[in-house]
């Protein structure tokens, strides 16, 4: 990094561009950046680990380059990557485009990113404690979630309150923020205002046209290898226990690969669990106000470019 860029002021503004999977958002950040000096922020869980390009929708080469692009291909499947890793990532790219003149758009569907970074909530810097998550999801499978979520009740009843105790995973990284910290989970939900101000746009479609959209696409990767990919990155060492692995596409395509559902059925899996996966999103982002809605048929970039320049 140059003298300049270290001591570069933040832009005045950073654009945001949000929405459930499949709705086109990439395609349009890079019209976008087609009319304007833009850099492209990736706010995507997945696209930051290396090796998995087929089953995140990652930009193929071209895309990249087309336009500059920051946070993709960051780190190992093997490697932990906590949001606060991902925010500090993102706020220094964000400066580094700034000392350049250029703009920042940050692009993506994973929505704790965006609230992260640009509403300053405050994530716990706690790593993974894996003794004791096993231990907290034993106890959920013997004595099933009621009982692990009275176990959080008692450390953290605020937490409990506002945490749905069917969400398994989220009730034990809360107990164990609390465990390692000795502060309670609830008390972390601080949020600071960030140094810049944001621009939002959320792109999406009906939900009939997104399912059929994601349908096709879920085809799409695993004509483009989807299980290939998954045998390379067992290749490489990358257990299928490792939760980047376990998640979206590659959970499906190594039931392929491994005999426990046949083509069609590892295809209907992904597209039902994308669908559900979009709903969530729609979940997360529509309640924010600041965002403007564009219908994925008819959005454009000129008409984009005009929102955030406003």
């Amino acid at each position: 990094m140059s003298d300049g860029e270290r001591e570069a002021a933040w832009p005045t503004t950073v654009w945001c561009l949000v929405g459930p999977t499949a709705a086109g958002k990439t395609a349009l950040a890079l019209e976008v950046a087609a009319l304007a000096p833009v850099e492209i922020i990736s706010a995507d869980s997945r696209m930051v680990y290396r090796w998995m390009d087929v089953g995140t929708a990652k930009p193929d080469a071209a895309a990249l380059v087309r336009a500059p692009h920051h946070l993709i291909d960051v780190v190992d499947p093997d490697e932990p990557f906590p949001v606060v890793e991902w925010v500090a990532r993102a706020r220094d790219a964000i400066r580094r485009i700034a000392a350049r003149g250029r703009q920042p758009l940050i692009v993506g569907g994973t929505g704790l990113y965006f609230r992260a970074l640009c509403d300053g909530l405050e994530i716990p810097p706690v790593p993974p404690n894996e003794a004791l998550r096993a231990e907290l999801e034993a106890l959920a499978s013997s004595e099933g979630w009621e009982a692990l979520h009275r176990t959080l009740q008692e450390v953290d009843p605020d937490g409990a309150a506002r945490i749905d105790g069917r969400n398994v995973r989220r009730v034990v990284r809360a107990i164990e923020v609390t465990h390692v910290t000795g502060k309670p989970f609830s008390a972390w939900q601080t949020r600071s205002a960030p140094p810049f101000a944001t621009r939002w746009l959320g792109l999406d479609l009906p939900v009939a046209e997104l399912d059929t959209v994601i349908e096709r696409r879920v085809r799409e990767q695993f004509d483009a290898g989807l299980v290939a990919e998954v045998q390379r990155l067992r290749d490489r060492g990358f257990g299928r226990s490792l939760p980047p692995l376990t998640g979206l596409a590659y959970r499906e395509a190594a039931q392929l690969l491994d005999g426990v559902a046949g083509a069609s059925e590892a295809i209907a899996r992904y597209a039902a669990s994308t669908r559900q996966y979009a709903r969530r999103q729609r979940s997360w982002f529509r309640p924010d106000t600041r965002i403007r809605w564009l219908d994925a048929r008819i959005a454009n970039a000129a008409d984009a470019l005009a929102h955030f320049r406003q």
